[in-house]
């Protein structure tokens, strides 16, 4: 049997690329639609975490402006008793000062009352107060982990599409007649193919 001629090994030597540039291709395709499946769910979990957490910082921030008013109310029976003179009032109403106002309420006595009441002073927390700020620098957190894994998502669906090109590429190189136009699609698949795999390795796995 005669050997076969430069053209027709050129021929099956194209047709085995084109082969496996489509099995690797196929695989790659599959494996970057999953990839965007999971960051997608990965944003849905994170943007939940993140309306969680802000519904509990306004349950927070709500016992905190009610602890402060309270505390309001029973600090202005306090003035007027000091200003009555009634330190037997004074005294018992200071008494029954929350924890909150009762260690702010010290430290401006200390410091001479030089501030405007101890509500103006730094160690006024009421209760509620530093759980609602946790709470909303985590939901903060998790609006911003959201996004990120949103944009990590649309990253993978993009490469589908440049995957999708190699496809089609690689696929018109073999429906073509002409060597060259098919040699130099195979060719362009490749590179896109090489180009969209480079981009592929930079990108976070999730498993």
């Amino acid at each position: 049997m005669a050997d076969d001629s430069p053209h027709d090994r050129w021929s099956r030597a194209q047709e085995i690329v084109a082969v496996f540039v489509l099995s690797i291709t196929a695989v790659l395709t599959a494996w970057a639609g999953f990839e965007a499946s999971k960051w997608g769910g990965e944003m849905s979990i994170a943007f939940s975490q993140a309306s969680s957490a802000r519904i509990q910082a306004a349950s927070a921030e709500g016992q905190a402006r009610a602890s402060q008013q309270f505390d309001l109310t029973v600090y202005a029976q306090w003035v007027l008793a000091d200003a009555d003179g009634d330190t037997e009032l004074a005294q018992y109403i200071e008494d029954r000062f929350s924890p909150a106002l009762s260690t702010a309420f010290e430290g401006w006595q200390a410091d001479g009352m030089s501030e405007n009441g101890p509500f103006a002073r730094d160690d006024y927390v009421p209760p509620g107060q530093e759980e609602a700020e946790k709470l909303n620098a985590r939901a903060d957190e998790k609006f911003a982990q959201a996004l990120e894994n949103n944009q990590r998502g649309d990253n993978y669906s993009l490469l589908t599409v440049m995957f999708a090109l190699v496809l089609f590429l690689t696929a018109m190189s073999q429906r073509d007649g002409k060597t060259w136009v098919g040699r130099t699609l195979l060719g362009l698949a490749i590179v896109v193919g090489v180009v969209a795999v480079g981009i592929l390795l930079t990108f976070p796995v999730k498993i």
